[in-house]
Parts: structure tokens; C-alpha cells; sequence
């Protein structure tokens, strides 16, 4: 069990009571789920019910382990999902403890009233600075308030960057809430400070410079990403982009941030891809990058490329990763220095010979040197492999072998083992990628190698399977390299003309031509750029790249399959296996192992980290790179075990973004903190009412013009709205139910939404409208509608932050785009591009239009947009019957389909011009799928229609051989 801290125990007295609803927001690493597993034991009782709202997978089966050590077992926390039925919800809610349940199932429980929303004792709001208006969450929260008065609300929150954008963050979050109070608990914060300051941890920090060509590699990433952000706000002056800079660029929230603005792609991780990554898988990221960006899929070349990529920066990120993992050089021949054949290097008698005439004794290292370089018979001949490490390998080599000799001196002095934890070794580090790397590393370092060169034997391997995939790439693109070029040499013209005019020719138009661009053209210090036709042209690098991995891969495609890949390496190992002897002792090799010869490596996560520590109990601990939310925990971790010692390495690469952001994240948290203080002194607190009270006039809603006068009739139905279960995964609903209306959770056949008896709306995003266009299914929809309903509507729904067009930047660029030639095109008899390009989305909506003249499209540009027009439509009009909406589309009679093939059913549905309305109808004209294959077009057509006839006819027919064809 946990041991709470002085501050966490002042925390716990200021929430605990559940008379108070409160908001906590906590730094990372401070133990924010050991405080929320606490509270959670002091509220368990099977008189109360307490959901746990917001809650990913992962944390609800780590907060049930933590309950169950902290003895809550009967039942302990109980787990809603999308299999459990709802009688066995009903019966769970009844029954009253710790209950986790996702918002989406909640929110229709508590619609369809199946929860008891009067009896919930309280709710527990994770992840609260992701809570906004259009949030279930949100919703939640006005449906609990709604009939439960008594109740209390705790949310938390360790994310305090998030809460600091926009305008009174920290208010909007408490008003959709509805809280009041906060408490805010920085490291800075008087307590944390007094508490993890008694006891600290022996700290070794280790600064690493990083290798030359890793600096060149880092400079250009950095220099590209400023440039790419320049570029970015200057195309882009009308949008708020202050927050886009280099510093942000190392969090993960830059995606987001860049996304809403401009919804690009960016490529920031390249930086942290640099210090993390080996030399070999660094550059195959860099070719995937490459040929992500220069090849479609299709294998033509792109038309628009990054441009960062063909900047000069780029040229010295592609070439100086390349020559980290190998050199390549050219041939030389044999035969023009015949004589130097006679000069033998390798005679190893002569060498030591020559050592002990010089008294050396080192001849064993020249032995080594001579080893590492021969060549191995699977490189290529051009090739020398550089294979460089990375620096922190060998400082990592360097801390372990410290380790062992403080084991071994503490042994020494000490005969009895620490009575506090363990000399098991933590490493921990950035990415399960990183994790892998350093794992690999530590099986196979040679530790009698000079640095740099003690993972020699795993870079050998890493290349050795690189090379294998650049064959197997060589292999699968063969048959397009086979292909004769498209441009060949100029052909001999006819006799009636020399071929030195011809040259002359050519060299006086490309002379006029060079003179001519190097007038037009200038550089900023105004001088004319000079054209040398004599020196060669400057290769692209991204080409370059990729010409030699072309010439590695022709190589390898020469070579035999099994020259990289061991065909005979399972069979040995399964040989070995069996030659064992039966004898063995099984403790040896796969009893446990003792803790002084574990060494665990471990990616960062989450709170289970603190879970981690307290399990292991480490004594040694090699944070391989920065995390400041470990930090934290290594303090909570050795302020929670007095008298145990714990000694902590700290690697960074110096001066580099590895220490810049990790400064940089300190210094963002602390100011987050420090706008979050300033907000709640000055922040005023919202007053809560219930806005469903009072609105004496809301039950009058329609106006009938048949009554005398038109005089208003009163109804006592209250404005109400069925929403398919389905549509609870927008935000629509929880905007209808902020409007004022009635949501009522339904299964509905047809449409997503009931406005009124004769008014039925199917809601479609942009991406759902393209997909429902290439499956085929809006076009069924919006059959069923016009079938069952007066007044069919599609609503076609924007994003709030998206542009409110259907055009695309693409295809504005294509139609006013200037020509490029000089001369207008030609005009072609055959088809166009644009004629041999699929429709697009307007000409599918118009055919639609076509085919369902009754169904209006509704365009609305956000949720909010469609809230309004939702509620303009109702006015004056009566209200949906849940019953009938649900009846609507669906199978009356239960007993129909009995006694009828399923599987035959569902074949025939699947037939064109047979629908859900006209199935029923086929069955009882045929007795089987035979039976209507074997008719003809005129029997088809009087079973379906004219149109549909044929369509289903042509489908089943096609491919027949007309009778007397050849």
C-alpha cells in the first residue's frame, strides 16, 4: 500500500468532504492517482454509488489493481462496457459501490433513465482540461444537476498547460462543471515544497556532447524548422500563429496547434528521431521520408513536395546520416596497378615480427583492428560501414560498470544485505522503440572493446538486415527498372542535313537562352547569376540518396537469398535445444533471477511508473534521457522510503533540443501555474440556475390556424427531439439539450433525427458524406426517408474550426491556375483529365437531388449552426412520437421471417433495385433466387419497375455469352 505524504493528506482534507465539489489540479508526477485511489477508498460503500467518469482502459484497470492492493475487493471498482446488457447495468447502478463507465453509455442511461440519477452519490471527473461545451462530459454534468441537487462532483486534472489557452480557461472548465471551488497544487506550492525537500536523492548529472555529424544533422533540423515556420506565418498573416516557434515545436501539442490552424503535417520528430534512434534506423526513416514525399502511391512522381526538403539544410541532413552508417566509393581497377598485387599488409608474422623488434606489446589490439576491418562477405565491395554509435551508449557502459564496483564495495564492507530495497538496475527511457534499442545494446556490448565500438557487434547485425531490405525492395521494383528509358539519344536525321549544322544549331539557341536567363534572373546583391555549362549540375541529394541505395540494392538482387538471411539459424537453434541434457537445472536458466543481476529497461508512461517504483523498490536508477515527471516521482518515490538509498544518473545531451526542451517544458509548466493562480484571484465565480424553471409560457408551442381567431392552443408535450444512439458520439446532442430541448436516445431504422411527426434529418459530416457517396448508402437513406416521411432533409455539418467550402485547395489551384506555356494548348479531340477524373462531390449531390426531388439539403457550418436551425424547424410545430419513430423502417410483424432462408434473404438484398421497402414484396412474388435469375427482363421489370428491373437484370446476366455470338 502507499504511503501518503504530508501533502497529500493536506489535500485529501480539503476534498474529501462530500458535502463540497471541487476541481484539483495537481503537477505531474506528484501522485495524482494515489490521491484519487484514497478518496475513491474513503467514499466505498455499497449505500453510495460513485462513477468514475473519463477514464482510459489502461487507467481503470490500473486504479481497480491500486484499489485492490489497497483492499478494496468487494467488489471494488466495477467495469461498464458496450458488452454488458442493459438489465445487467440496471441491476449494477442498483447495487450501489465504485462503478467506471464510459461518458457515451452514461449519458444514454441516464436519458433513458435505466440509472438512478437522484441516488448517484457523487461522480469523479478525470481528465477535467479536456471538459468544454460541446464535451458528453458537459452534458453529463446538466443532466446529474438537473434531478440531483445533493450530490458532489470532484474533478482532477495534472495537465495544467492545457487549461491555460484561450480566454478564462479555468473559468469555462468550472462553468461547464458547475464548481466553485479549485485548488491548485504546483511543485512550487509550500507544501509539496516542504515535503520533498527533507529528503533528496543522490543525483549524478551526466552531460554527453553529441558526435560531430549528429551536431551538423541537429543544426540543419533545427535551421529547417525555422525556416518551414517562417514560411508558415508568412503565407499565413490573417491566422494567430505567435505560439508557432521552435520551443513549441518540441511538445506534442504542436501537431494539434499547427493542425487547427493550417491542418498540415509537420515533421518535428525528426529531431527527437536523431538522439533516439540508431545511425541505421535514422537513415532508412530518412528514406521512407524521402520517398513518402517524392513518389505517390501509385509509384508516379509528386507534384507538390515538402518544400523544406529542397532546402540546403535538407542536402546536409540526407547526406551526413548517410555517411554515419556507411561511405560508399568508387572501384578501382585492378589492372592499371598490377605491381601493387606484390605488397602483402596482411602478413601477420611480419607485423610481429616488427613488434618485438620495437619492444611494443600491443600487437594484440593490432589483431582486434585487423578483425574489425575485415569485410564481411555480405557487404558490398564499394561499401566501407561506418556504423557510428550513439554517445550515450557508451556513457551508459560507463555508469554500469560504476554500478557493479559500488555493488561490489558494499559487499565488501557490509556482510548484511540493505534492509531497504534492491539493487535491481532502472533504466528508463522515452519511447518501448528506445526501450528496445538500449536492451539490445546491453545484451550485446562488448566490454573489452575501446569506446565507440562496444555495440559493434549489434550495428553488424542492424546493417545486415538493412541491406536485406534494401534487396528485397531491389527485387520487387525490378521489373520497373527493366523498362526501357523514356527519352533515348537523338536519332540520326536525314542526309539532307549535317550533323555539325545541327550541333552549331543547338549550341547558339542554348547559348541565347542562358544569356537570356541570366539577364532575367538576379540574386539580392543584384548581380546577374552566372551560367557555367562546363561544370556539372548540382544533384539533388534526395536523388543522390537515392542512387546509391539503388546501386547497394542492384548489388544485393545479384546475390543469393540466403547470403543475409541464415537459413540454417532456426534449425540450430532447435538442434541445440534438443541436444540439451535432461539433467539440467532449471534454476540456472529460467529460474528467477536475483536482484543484483536484473537490470529492467522501461519506457516513461503514466502514473503506473509510481506503481513500478514501488514494486521493484530500485536502488540504482539511469534515467537514459530527461523526463521531468519522473523527476517528481524519484522524489515521491524516495521521500515515501526513509532510510533507503537511492542513487539517480541523469543523461542529457548537451546543448541540443534534447536539454532545451526538457527546460523548456519546466518552464512552461511553471508558467501555466503561474496564469492559473492569477486567474482564480481574479476570477469571478459563475452563479448557477436551473434554466428548465420558470418558463411559465413553454408550454405553449404550436399555433393552430383551424381554431377560431387562431387563438393558441397549449400543449403539454415539451419540446423534444429523437436522436439515434449512434449520434451520441458528435457533439450535437449535447447542443440540442443546451438549447432547451428534449433529447430522447432512440434505435433508429431511418434518419438520425425526429423533428416532428413529417420532418425526418440525416446529419452528414464531410468525411462521412464522401463515404457514404462510394458505398452507396446515402443514396438508400435518403429512400427510406422520402418513403416514410413528408419533409426528407440531409444536413450537411462543417467543422467549427474547418473552412465552410466544399472546394478544395487542389482543385481551385487546378481551374485558376496560369497557363504555363506561352502559346494556348492545343485542343485535344480525346477526353480531358478532368474528364477521366471521378465526379466529383457537387455533381454527386446534384444526380441525388435528381433521383429525390422531395429531400432538401440543409448546409450548416458548425454544431452551434445546426442547434439553431434544429430549433427554427420545431417552431410551431407538433411533436415526434418516440414509439412510431421507432416502428418506422422496421419489421412489424416479429413472426415474418420465419420459416424463410437468411442466408437467401441476404443474397437478394444485396441484388441492384431491391431495397428494405421491396423485399418483402420479391419474397412472395418468387420462391428462390433461381427462380428470379431464370426470369426474364419483362418479368423482372414487372416485379421491380422499369429501371430497377433492368439494373437487377443487367447484374445478373452480365458476362453471358449472347446465343450464335462467336
Amino acid at each position: 500500500m502507499p504511503i501518503l505524504l504530508p501533502f497529500h493528506k493536506s489535500i485529501l482534507e480539503e476534498i474529501h468532504d462530500p458535502a463540497t465539489s471541487d476541481l484539483l489540479i495537481l503537477a505531474r508526477g506528484l501522485g495524482l492517482r494515489r490521491t484519487i485511489c484514497t478518496l475513491m477508498q474513503i467514499y466505498d460503500s455499497k449505500q453510495s454509488l460513485i462513477l468514475l467518469l473519463n477514464a482510459s482502459p489502461e487507467e481503470e484497470i490500473a486504479i481497480g489493481d491500486e484499489l485492490g492492493i489497497m483492499g478494496c475487493r468487494r467488489p471494488g471498482l466495477r467495469i461498464v462496457g458496450y458488452e454488458m446488457g442493459k438489465r445487467d447495468r440496471q441491476d449494477l447502478y442498483k447495487n450501489g459501490g465504485l462503478i467506471s463507465v464510459t461518458s457515451r453509455i452514461l449519458i444514454v442511461d441516464m436519458l433513458q433513465s435505466d440509472i438512478p440519477t437522484e441516488l448517484i452519490t457523487g461522480l469523479i471527473v478525470l481528465h477535467a482540461e479536456k471538459v468544454t461545451t460541446l464535451s458528453l462530459e458537459a452534458f453529463i454534468v446538466r443532466l446529474y444537476r438537473e434531478k440531483n441537487k445533493t450530490g458532489f462532483l470532484k474533478a482532477f486534472s495534472d495537465q495544467p498547460e492545457h487549461i491555460t489557452s484561450g480566454m478564462s480557461p479555468l473559468k469555462n472548465i468550472m462553468k461547464e462543471l458547475q464548481l466553485r471551488r479549485v485548488h491548485i497544487y504546483p511543485r512550487f506550492h509550500e507544501d509539496v515544497k516542504n515535503t520533498l525537500e527533507t529528503r533528496k536523492a543522490d543525483v549524478i548529472e551526466l552531460y554527453q556532447r553529441l558526435t560531430e555529424p549528429m551536431e551538423a544533422i541537429h543544426h540543419a533540423i533545427v535551421q529547417c524548422m525555422t525556416i518551414t515556420l517562417s514560411e508558415l506565418k508568412r503565407s499565413n498573416k490573417t491566422l494567430e500563429l505567435d505560439d508557432l516557434n521552435v520551443e513549441s515545436a518540441y511538445f506534442r501539442s504542436f501537431d494539434a496547434v499547427v493542425r487547427r490552424q493550417l491542418d498540415p503535417v509537420t515533421d518535428e520528430a525528426t529531431c527527437g528521431y536523431l538522439l533516439s534512434y540508431d545511425a541505421l534506423a535514422f537513415h532508412a526513416y530518412l528514406e521512407t521520408l524521402v520517398a513518402s514525399n517524392t513518389t505517390t502511391v501509385t509509384g508516379a512522381a509528386k507534384q507538390h513536395q515538402s518544400p523544406w526538403m529542397l532546402t540546403d539544410a535538407a542536402n546536409i541532413i540526407f547526406s551526413t546520416a548517410k555517411r554515419r552508417c556507411y561511405v560508399l566509393t568508387t572501384p578501382k581497377p585492378t589492372s592499371s596497378v598490377p605491381e601493387r598485387q606484390v605488397i602483402d599488409v596482411d602478413n601477420e608474422d611480419a607485423w610481429a615480427a616488427l613488434d618485438e623488434a620495437h619492444g611494443l606489446t600491443g600487437s594484440s589490439n593490432r589483431d582486434n583492428g585487423k578483425k574489425k576491418e575485415e569485410k564481411k562477405p555480405w557487404v558490398p565491395d564499394n561499401m566501407s560501414p561506418v556504423l557510428e554509435e550513439l554517445p550515450k551508449w557508451d556513457l551508459l557502459a560507463d555508469v554500469f560498470q560504476e554500478i557493479e564496483e559500488e555493488l561490489m564495495r558494499q559487499e565488501a564492507v557490509s556482510t548484511r544485505p540493505p534492509t531497504r530495497g534492491t539493487n535491481t538496475v532502472l533504466v528508463m527511457t522515452s519511447s518501448p522503440r528506445s526501450s528496445t534499442l538500449v536492451s539490445e545494446f546491453l545484451g550485446e556490448m562488448d566490454g573489452t572493446a575501446p569506446k565507440g565500438s562496444r555495440g559493434r557487434s549489434m550495428m553488424e547485425r542492424k546493417l545486415r538486415t538493412y541491406l536485406y531490405w534494401k534487396g528485397q525492395n531491389a527485387r520487387q521494383k525490378q521489373p520497373r527498372y527493366q523498362q526501357p528509358p523514356r527519352f533515348s539519344a537523338l536519332q540520326p536525321q536525314s542526309s539532307s542535313q549535317p550533323e555539325g549544322e545541327i550541333s552549331e544549331a543547338l549550341k547558339r539557341k542554348d547559348k541565347t537562352r542562358q544569356e537570356r536567363s541570366a539577364n532575367r534572373r538576379r540574386v539580392r546583391g543584384g548581380a546577374p547569376m552566372t551560367v557555367a555549362p562546363s561544370k556539372p549540375a548540382v544533384v539533388d541529394p534526395k536523388v543522390e540518396s537515392r542512387d546509391d541505395g539503388d546501386d547497394i540494392a542492384a548489388f544485393l538482387a545479384s546475390q543469393p537469398s540466403d547470403l543475409l538471411v541464415s537459413s540454417d539459424a532456426d534449425a540450430l537453434l532447435l538442434e541445440t535445444l534438443l541436444s540439451s541434457e535432461a539433467g539440467i537445472d532449471f534454476d540456472t536458466h529460467y529460474g528467477l533471477l536475483a536482484p543484483s543481476q536484473m537490470v529492467v529497461v522501461r519506457a516513461y508512461t503514466d502514473d503506473t511508473d509510481d506503481q513500478i517504483l514501488a514494486e521493484l523498490q530500485p536502488r540504482f536508477i539511469v534515467m537514459f534521457e530527461p523526463n521531468l515527471d519522473f523527476v517528481r516521482r524519484i522524489e515521491v518515490y524516495r521521500n515515501s522510503n526513509p532510510g533507503m538509498g537511492v542513487r539517480v544518473y541523469f543523461m542529457v545531451y548537451q546543448l541540443c533540443c534534447e536539454e532545451h526542451k526538457y527546460l523548456a517544458g519546466l518552464r512552461r509548466e511553471k508558467e501555466s501555474f503561474e496564469k492559473l493562480i492569477k486567474e482564480r484571484g481574479s476570477m469571478l465565480l459563475p452563479i448557477f440556475e436551473d434554466k428548465h424553471a420558470g418558463k411559465s409560457d413553454a408550454v405553449i408551442k404550436t399555433i393552430s390556424t383551424r381554431l377560431a381567431g387562431g387563438r393558441k392552443e397549449l400543449s403539454t408535450v415539451p419540446s423534444q427531439v429523437i436522436v439515434d444512439m449512434r449520434e451520441f458520439r458528435s457533439t450535437l446532442p449535447s447542443l440540442l439539450h443546451a438549447s432547451g430541448l428534449l433529447v430522447i436516445p432512440a434505435t433508429l431504422t431511418v434518419g438520425d433525427y425526429i423533428l416532428t411527426p413529417d420532418m425526418c434529418v440525416e446529419r452528414k459530416s464531410i468525411p462521412d458524406l464522401v463515404a457514404s457517396f462510394n458505398s452507396g448508402r446515402l443514396y438508400t437513406q435518403c429512400e427510406l426517408m422520402s418513403v416514410h416521411y413528408k419533409q426528407p432533409i440531409l444536413l450537411i455539418e462543417f467543422e467549427e474550426n474547418k473552412s465552410f467550402s466544399l472546394e478544395t485547395v487542389a482543385e481551385s489551384a487546378k481551374s485558376y491556375a496560369k497557363p504555363t506555356s506561352k502559346y494556348p494548348a492545343k485542343k485535344s479531340t480525346g477526353p480531358t483529365d478532368s474528364d477521366r477524373a471521378p465526379p466529383s462531390i457537387q455533381s454527386k449531390l446534384v444526380l441525388l437531388m435528381l433521383h429525390f426531388p422531395r429531400v432538401r439539403i440543409i448546409w450548416s457550418s458548425s454544431p452551434y449552426g445546426t442547434a439553431d436551425i434544429f430549433n427554427d424547424l420545431k417552431a410551431n410545430a407538433f411533436e415526434p412520437d418516440p414509439n412510431r419513430a421507432i416502428a418506422i423502417g422496421a419489421e412489424e410483424d416479429t413472426e415474418a421471417g420465419a420459416g424463410i432462408n437468411a442466408a437467401a434473404e441476404e443474397l437478394l438484398r444485396c441484388l441492384p433495385g431491391v431495397t428494405a421497402k421491396n423485399v418483402k414484396y420479391v419474397m412472395n412474388k418468387v420462391w428462390s433466387v433461381r427462380e428470379l435469375c431464370e426470369l426474364d427482363r419483362k418479368g423482372v421489370q414487372d416485379i421491380l419497375g422499369v429501371e430497377p428491373g433492368n439494373a437487377c437484370y443487367d447484374f445478373m446476366h452480365r458476362g453471358e455469352r449472347k446465343t450464335g455470338s462467336l
